[in-house]
């Protein structure tokens, strides 16, 4: 079977959102500002109607990017910037830094204007970020230039109002180019839940066991994978000690908290940073003091003392619970993808015969998901890219970055391209019911996409529309099963039509929010791992309670209160 994983247009709009040369001499000659005001849109002065690419003559602009560790380190070595170099006549001088040092660095690039490249293309940036940067004067603002520059994204704006809305501060302003992937939208979002469950089927087959539907029935189907290991080890020939249940405790989609949605309230705890949901009464709570929790991690910790779970999934890294799961010792794991973690079995793209099968929401005193925190509205980063002050012609740059969200580019930045000179493409050149180009995802053939994508992709600003599938690009298919998955076995059992938005603050909130969540996030996550591995009584949840508190968890609920309150009016 392939192995599938994720670790995550309209074209003829491409020759009005560039520049010709004249439009250059322009701003050269002082019809545009080489420095910006940050409060202001009107960065430049060149006229629309003068945008023209390929330019007639190559200008070169500088920019901020990251790549994978292991992957091309210059980014002009890339099939997708070679194309757009030859395609606009624009030549970009890189500082690209490696993903796992990007955190550290950024943030000392942007503490020097002097030397900060014209934009910043795989950002990433927090809202107390880009607010921070605005009022620095750092980071210009895009509306005007979207508006006047960015017809691509203009258009994406005008399909879907809400991107922009969520795009756009408090103070009226856009101070980033969003990153924008709709995959199903509300209940049926791709992002709906990110620690997916998975279990071996191949082994519950072998032990003549059913798919466990309660906690009690998967603690049973635990124990029987622990007390049959040295039956599985032969029969499957695994190397190693058969692992019952493995996970990454805290680590976003390795997180095991979807098993205790069903304790309680049912709200479990979907965000390992913020901790918050809106239940039905459309009122914020922190997951982690309500009762549900509270039962839950009681129930975990059963199952650890059970030596029902991986003594490392409380301190391993991603490489070391990947090269367990592809030794095939594991009976239950979790992730955005199962084939990220463990070598699949079955015929072709029929997950019905996969030998991993997603765990339906378990019952303990009710069946519930909880949806994530701004899942909703699909895939969504309103901060992924930045023009900076030290554009010497925004326009140029806006025009460039505008190529990036063409609905046939799109699917290439966010996930790789075709007619590559290597092993393994994402893509075929095929066309669609009309006859128009369209990017097909190639077979796998058991090549991993993680890995292709990052060797291929470059990320950056764009926008892919679930119109978009069938006319520009397929579906991929690894995308297709999992948002089978969702609307199957998991959209049925949300048990709410409200969930936490996506909001733009104002800057006080903003860094007020950030400064609570780095407080509380971390006490709450040391706490649950605690208790998980070591167990806790009433005194110790009282306590945890009371800490909270005196941490101003009260203050942080307010804040969110008052712009679900606004969001939903």
């Amino acid at each position: 079977m392939k192995n599938i994983s994720r670790r995550s247009f309209l074209k003829g709009m491409a020759a009005t959102g560039a520049l010709s040369a004249s439009a250059l001499m322009l701003t050269a000659c002082g019809g545009g500002k080489s420095d910006p005001a940050p409060t202001g849109g009107n960065t430049t002065d060149v006229a629309p109607e003068d945008l023209t690419f390929p330019l007639a003559e190559t200008a070169t602009l500088t920019g901020l990017i990251n790549y994978p560790a292991g992957t091309e380190s210059q980014p002009n070595n890339r099939t997708i910037f070679k194309r757009l170099e030859e395609k606009t006549n624009v030549h970009v001088e890189w500082n690209a830094i490696q993903g796992d040092q990007w955190g550290d660095k950024i943030q000392l690039e942007m503490s020097n204007i002097k030397t900060l490249a014209e934009f910043v293309f795989t950002a990433g940036f927090g809202d107390t970020d880009l607010l921070k940067f605005a009022k620095q004067g750092v980071i210009i603002p895009v509306e005007d230039l979207i508006e006047n520059y960015m017809p691509n994204l203009k258009t994406v704006f005008e399909k879907v109002p809400q991107y922009k809305n969520m795009s756009t501060a408090t103070d009226g302003h856009m101070w980033a180019l969003p990153w924008i992937e709709q995959l199903g939208s509300e209940k049926t979002a791709i992002q709906l839940l990110d620690n997916m469950p998975f279990i071996n089927t191949g082994w519950l087959k072998f032990l003549n066991l059913e798919m466990p539907t309660t906690v009690d029935e998967f603690k049973a189907v635990l124990t029987a994978f622990r007390d049959n290991a040295a039956a599985l080890k032969a029969e499957f020939n695994i190397d190693g000690d058969v692992i019952p249940m493995s996970c990454i405790m805290n680590d976003g989609g390795q997180d095991p908290c979807i098993l205790i949605n069903g304790f309680g309230e049912g709200l479990g705890d979907p965000d390992t940073w913020k901790h918050i949901a809106v239940n039905n009464d459309k009122k914020v709570v922190c997951t982690a003091t309500q009762e549900g929790f509270k039962k839950g991690l009681q129930w975990l910790h059963e199952l650890v003392a059970d030596n029902l779970v991986d003594v490392e999934a409380f301190t391993q890294d991603w490489s070391t619970y990947v090269a367990k799961g592809k030794s095939g010792r594991y009976g239950v794991c979790f992730s955005w993808d199962v084939a990220n973690v463990v070598n699949v079995t079955g015929e072709g793209m029929d997950t019905s015969t996969w030998d991993w099968q997603p765990l339906p929401p378990l019952k303990a005193d009710i069946v519930n998901v909880t949806p994530d925190t701004g899942s909703f509205t699909s895939g969504y980063d309103r901060g992924r890219c930045v023009i900076t002050a030290n554009a010497k012609n925004p326009a140029l740059v806006a025009a460039w970055l505008d190529q990036m969200y063409d609905p046939f580019q799109s699917p290439q930045n966010n996930w790789g391209t075709y007619g590559e000179d290597d092993d393994f493409d994402i893509f075929v050149l095929g066309t669609n019911a009309n006859g128009d180009e369209m990017l097909q995802h190639a077979p796998l053939d058991g090549a991993s996409p993680v890995e292709v994508r990052e060797a291929e992709a470059v990320g950056g600003p764009l926008a892919i529309l679930d119109e978009y599938y069938g006319v520009y690009v397929t579906c991929p298919d690894d995308a297709q099963y999992r948002l089978d998955w969702i609307k199957d076995i998991y959209a049925p059992n949300v048990n709410t039509d409200v969930f936490m938005p996506n909001v733009f603050m104002t800057p006080e909130d903003a860094k007020s929010l950030s400064d609570l969540y780095a407080d509380l996030a971390p006490t709450i996550n040391n706490k649950k791992s605690d208790w998980v591995m070591n167990g806790f009584n009433d005194a110790d949840w009282d306590a945890f309670l009371a800490d909270l508190e005196s941490r101003q968890l009260s203050k942080m609920l307010e804040i969110n209160q008052q712009y679900v309150d606004a969001f939903y009016a």
